[in-house]
């Protein structure tokens, strides 16, 4: 960076403003390291030297404005859940629970035998591993069953599809935090156990504070994001059902290959299907954008052809899970 670049991003850092597209990706590092674990989850590799975190998003297809939403929310910087799409977020979450049950727990797990003496079943060295063991579990049965029961779940609601019996709504519910525990851990740890060797001991231990702080945050992003984010689909989708006419071949369900179909609207038609989206009349929408209410039937048949959509509650899908229009912007059901 520049002189000025670097004494702006100084500045920024000092007042907690929230990161934004235009800055070098490294200058998010550079304030908050933790970051490091969130480019990760997005599958975002390092050596970006310079690039934008727009460029850095753009180049590995990452959505920009999911990625900064959870980068200011892990740094404790103003967050909008507005631009969120729930796929993405989705596959950071499965990222997360992947480097949880496979890399770090395994890991403090090996520090932890070789930092203790484990070798009396009654000993507390014993007993510190068999707690962390216990906890271990209750975290892989956590995140199993979130794998196996809410992802599916949203990936279908994601398709226009409702599973009758589950709901969010149940998850949040039963949404317990996972990390406390780990913080007992290393209390009990500190207090009673003399270690036979201080770097060792203390390694194990920085691990279980970072692990436990990544957890937390892990968990708040669950429930103030991705949650919300559901809850939201999960309207628009029963309202789309309800409304939807039984001849209606998709019956409020999104075709397979939307990219493809996204590639195939003008941009005019992106701004009528947010509109529709909306809620707007052929008479609004004509009125806002400057058209006769004939040009906007045209451009309506037009995107209903396209997207093999024919009701207006499955194109109000369509918007929503391919980012055309912010989930708040969508009118709730009356």
């Amino acid at each position: 960076m520049t002189e000025q670049q670097s004494e702006k991003f100084n500045k920024m850092s000092e007042t907690g403003a929230p990161f934004h597209e235009k800055q070098p990706m490294r200058a998010l590092i550079a304030a908050e390291p933790l970051l490091l674990m969130t480019l990760s989850r997005f599958n975002i590799p390092l050596g970006f030297g310079s690039k934008s975190v727009r460029e850095v998003c753009a180049q590995h297809s990452i959505h920009c404005p999911t990625f900064l939403s959870v980068a200011n929310f892990m740094a404790g910087r103003q967050w909008s859940l507005s631009n969120v799409e729930l796929g993405p977020l989705m596959e950071y979450l499965k990222n997360a629970h992947t480097y949880f049950l496979d890399f770090i727990l395994p890991i403090i797990r090996r520090k932890l035998l070789e930092a203790i003496d484990c070798s009396d079943p009654d000993g507390l060295g014993f007993l510190i591993l068999r707690f962390y063991d216990e906890y271990a579990s209750e975290v892989r049965n956590h995140m199993n069953g979130e794998n196996e029961k809410v992802f599916p779940y949203v990936e279908a609601l994601a398709k226009g599809k409702i599973i009758d019996e589950y709901n969010i709504a149940r998850f949040a519910a039963h949404h317990t935090h996972i990390a406390p525990k780990l913080q007992e851990l290393k209390d009990i740890i500190v207090r009673y156990y003399p270690g036979k060797g201080n770097d060792l001991l203390n390694s194990a231990l920085f691990d279980i504070i970072m692990c436990e702080r990544d957890l937390h945050t892990h968990c708040l992003v669950e429930d103030q994001m991705f949650v919300p984010a559901v809850k939201a689909c999960e309207r628009v989708v029963r309202a789309s059902l309800q409304n939807a006419p039984a001849d209606d071949p998709h019956n409020g369900r999104m075709p397979d290959s939307d990219q493809a179909r996204i590639a195939e609207l003008s941009n005019r038609e992106k701004e009528v299907i947010c509109l529709i989206a909306k809620g707007l009349t052929n008479k609004e929408i004509a009125d806002k954008l400057y058209l006769s209410v004939h040009t906007v039937t045209t451009h309506r048949r037009n995107i209903c052809n396209k997207l093999e959509i024919h009701s207006p509650a499955g194109i109000t899908i369509f918007a929503i899970v391919n980012g055309l229009l912010p989930l708040e912007e969508i009118p709730r059901p009356r």
